[in-house]
């Protein structure tokens, strides 16, 4: 019992910090944090974090430390890979003084339970973000293709297009938050080509990928860019579909885990079980007796 309620508690303080550290939506009011050299500013609490415990020789030792600052990018969180990291190790040291409080001893089981909660747990909550952008990402694609094409083809460039789009407040979507980010690298001096590779490498969608190369392609074979959307536009809502029809083909995989756990085993209770209390009372056996 002691366990279940310190698995429920535990699973509580990992949903608040979930919500507490979930990052609100870049706009175009918040461009200025972005700093040159593809970095965002972080907040003065990744620099808190950052200095509790000089764990920065480990990441490197361990080569960890980019790995975790390409996640923290895809996920749009203001903070730095050693302050993640040094929340993690608090995450554990809170989890391990918790359980000891709670049962006041020391059982392996509980120190293993804590330690995975604490090191997995945020990481499982940070692709957990990553898919969710990526989905909201595919799924807005196609739109936001539409309207930067209209934009091309009334005669803005691909760089007030996308700032257009975000003065007038049409559509608000993780897709333009990274343009967002592009046009700020190209403004620095990146090029557009280098700027939209970054962010298909970032992002890691294969819909993107072939975004950033039919874009990429049309700027260097010099074919008009509104024409480029135009085609994109039509193999983009052709990927879309496809997605939807793999995920589709997935579905009934997936009710075979209910249906079996959930479902069948009370249709078998609703249906043989008068069946076999009659049985063991001996009604069934006495309606054979001649």
């Amino acid at each position: 019992m002691l366990i279940l309620v310190f698995l429920l508690v535990t699973s509580s303080g990992i949903l608040i910090y979930m919500a507490y550290f979930s990052t609100p939506k870049i706009s175009a009011k918040h461009i200025e944090e972005l700093q040159p050299g593809g970095r965002r500013q972080r907040v003065t609490l990744s620099k808190h974090l950052a200095n509790i415990f000089p764990t920065k020789i480990i990441l490197e030792k361990l080569r960890l430390e980019a790995k975790i600052r390409m996640k923290l990018e895809a996920a749009h969180i203001k903070l730095t890979a050693q302050a993640f990291f040094n929340l993690k190790l608090l995450l554990i040291i809170f989890l391990l003084v918790f359980a000891f409080m709670a049962f006041n001893r020391i059982d392996p089981l509980i120190l293993s339970v804590s330690l995975l909660l604490g090191y997995i747990g945020p990481d499982i909550w940070l692709k957990a973000k990553i898919n969710t952008r990526k989905d909201i990402i595919v799924r807005v694609l196609p739109e936001t293709v539409d309207l930067l094409g209209l934009c091309v083809e009334g005669g803005l460039d691909f760089t007030t297009a996308i700032k257009w789009i975000l003065e007038k407040k049409i559509t608000n979507n993780p897709l333009l938050e990274e343009l967002t980010f592009v046009t700020e690298e190209i403004k620095w001096g990146k090029s557009r080509a280098q700027a939209l590779k970054d962010m298909s490498k970032r992002l890691n969608v294969p819909e993107i990928s072939s975004f950033v190369q039919t874009l990429v392609q049309a700027e260097r074979m010099g074919t008009p860019v509104a024409e480029a959307f135009t085609i994109l536009s039509e193999d983009t809502r052709l990927m879309r579909f496809n997605r939807g029809e793999r995920f589709a083909s997935k579905a009934p995989i997936k009710i075979l885990i209910p249906l079996v756990f959930c479902i069948l085993p009370v249709i078998a209770i609703v249906i043989g079980g008068p069946i076999l209390l009659q049985f063991i009372s001996g009604g069934i056996t006495a309606g054979f007796n001649p």
